[in-house]
């Protein structure tokens, strides 16, 4: 486990998160530094993002659509982890923040996306409770497609 501390994500943070993001994401395609400042100046009642700190290091981030009405779902818009602290806790803590974040403001189910190909991240969502309900066909870059995964946020 990586000792970390989570903090609400500001605008000087995406001078860190966009090259992570880069690394992590560079055949889907990933967010650029733009698409993270539109996010950030958006309405806070409907987004919300979160870094994780180890010491002064930025080491992921995760960001969370938030529900329009109580009582519908809230999306997982995004959700990263430096390769140096992955398999660390990391992740947990993260998904976490935006599951508790979801319930505060009413979702009764968190939904998200995860490439088909991708099976650590699969299993990792599964083991945090989610459960595949569809499938996006050529949803992600290189005609690959996406399983939309749901998780019930009990009320």
């Amino acid at each position: 486990m990586v000792d970390v501390r989570l903090r609400p994500m500001r605008w000087w943070d995406i001078e860190t998160v966009a090259p992570l993001e880069q690394e992590l994401f560079a055949g889907d395609p990933p967010w650029s530094a733009e698409q993270f400042w539109s996010e950030l100046a958006g309405v806070p009642e409907t987004r919300w993002y979160v870094v994780a700190e180890a010491g002064d290091e930025v080491v992921g981030y995760a960001g969370l659509a938030a529900p329009a009405l109580a009582g519908d779902p809230a999306d997982v818009l995004t959700i990263a982890v430096a390769p140096s602290t992955q398999r660390a806790g990391v992740g947990t803590r993260l998904l976490e923040a935006l599951e508790t974040e979801a319930r505060r403001r009413g979702a009764a189910e968190l939904l998200l996306e995860v490439r088909a190909d991708n099976d650590p991240a699969q299993a990792f969502y599964q083991r945090h409770g989610f459960e595949p309900i569809a499938v996006r066909r050529n949803y992600y870059a290189g005609h690959r497609d996406g399983l939309v995964l749901r998780k019930r946020l009990p009320g």
